[in-house]
């Protein structure tokens, strides 16, 4: 066997043995991606259905779909790169069948000649008589050993056909799966690339119907910011006082900095989506309305638990009109502000520990279920989403 052919052997023994364990990584993450994507469209899918089913075109529904339609797109996109991925792994594999082809042809000609070299060689030839009419006992074992050795390189020549002829077979059967697997997830690309356009052609219809009602929904707004500034005062108030007050004791400032510690991996105070970020945002129906806001809101389903996302003391319980209760949780120099409760199971004062619950949220007339939820570092406001684990 010449070298070309077994560094040919070698090579596509290689790819076999390395390029499927690169991609089944790729393949495990793309797994999880995607069962993450189907994890948040089913929540998503049971909030949108619960706030359509108490009232039809609100902002809330609208909010919801947005999220939907969101979660669809992440799941087109990991369906996608799956096939990206399985796209190169069919061309690597049809590299590998074209190597063990050619390989598998120099094979077979390298032992052709082979045999037709030791059929010519072998008219008018006797083995014994080459063998035994050695002039001396070396030459007579140098002699044996080379038909020994001739013997042996045919056997193997043999056996590296048959290698070959394996690996290519298994490597057609590899092929032929992922060709099967390429057209599965081409039928599901198309078939969840279709609920993407139902989806859409939903969002349109809903935000025509929302413009509609554009008054009724400055006049909410109105009201919304009029309640929102009476909780920044509030805030503002116990923000004053707790700096008035503050002792700079050994427990706040170890906790000021075990918080500040945990940042990016404090739990969620409630299951749901962002239905409005940190900061300035565009309004969802009003052209050229900015909303200002100073943490972000939650949407999420009736009746859920809010919880405290770390452990500290109960700063203030408060009823803000249009918004529902508030509980503020300081923590050393940190403060948390959990807003839109219908109910509060603690008081001023009170202990809590992390995933404690503090109450249940709020739904509003529109079937909306939102928590507003806010962090700070004493007049600072933070953002959450910075702090709280990346969902």
């Amino acid at each position: 066997m010449s070298v070309s052919s077994h560094f040919l052997v070698f090579s596509c023994l290689f790819f076999l043995l390395v390029s499927p364990l690169a991609a089944q990584k790729s393949k495990e993450d793309l797994q999880r991606e995607k069962k993450r994507n189907l994890e948040r469209i089913k929540a998503v899918e049971k909030i949108l259905t619960e706030t359509r089913g108490k009232k039809k075109n609100t902002i809330g529904e609208l909010n919801a779909l947005n999220q939907r339609i969101k979660a669809q797109e992440g799941l087109i996109k990991s369906i996608r790169t799956g096939l990206n991925l399985l796209n190169e792994e069919i061309d690597e594999t049809n590299l590998i069948i074209e190597s063990l082809e050619d390989d598998l042809s120099d094979l077979k000609q390298e032992y052709a000649a082979m045999v037709y070299a030791t059929h010519k060689a072998n008219q008018g030839f006797n083995k014994l008589t080459f063998i035994f009419s050695s002039s001396s006992f070396h030459e007579f074992f140098m002699r044996l050993k080379y038909m020994e050795q001739y013997t042996d390189a045919r056997e193997t020549q043999v056996e590296q056909i048959q290698k070959v002829q394996e690996s290519l077979k298994g490597q057609v059967t590899v092929i032929a799966s992922k060709r099967s697997e390429k057209s599965i997830l081409l039928t599901e690309e198309l078939s969840e690339g279709k609920n993407l356009g139902t989806l859409k052609q939903k969002q349109n219809r809903l935000v025509k119907n929302l413009e509609k009602e554009e008054q009724k929904f400055r006049k909410e707004l109105g009201n919304i910011r009029k309640s929102v500034a009476k909780l920044d005062r509030l805030i503002k108030e116990i923000i004053e006082s707790e700096l008035t007050s503050a002792k700079a004791t050994t427990s706040n400032v170890a906790l000021s900095a075990s918080f500040a510690e945990n940042r990016s991996k404090f739990p969620w105070p409630v299951d749901g989506f962002v239905s409005l970020g940190f900061g300035t945002q565009k309004h969802p129906v009003l052209r050229n309305i900015m909303l200002k806001n100073d943490g972000i809101n939650i949407q999420t389903t009736a009746n859920q638990k809010v919880k405290a996302i770390f452990n500290g003391e109960v700063s203030r319980v408060a009823f803000v009109p249009l918004l529902g209760n508030t509980v503020i949780i300081k923590h050393g120099e940190y403060l948390t502000v959990y807003t839109g409760l219908k109910d509060v199971f603690v008081k001023r004062g009170q202990k809590v520990a992390l995933g404690e619950e503090l109450g249940t949220v709020l739904t509003n007339s529109d079937g909306v279920s939102e928590l507003k939820f806010q962090l700070r570092k004493r007049t600072q406001a933070l953002d959450p989403e910075q702090w709280l684990v990346r969902k």
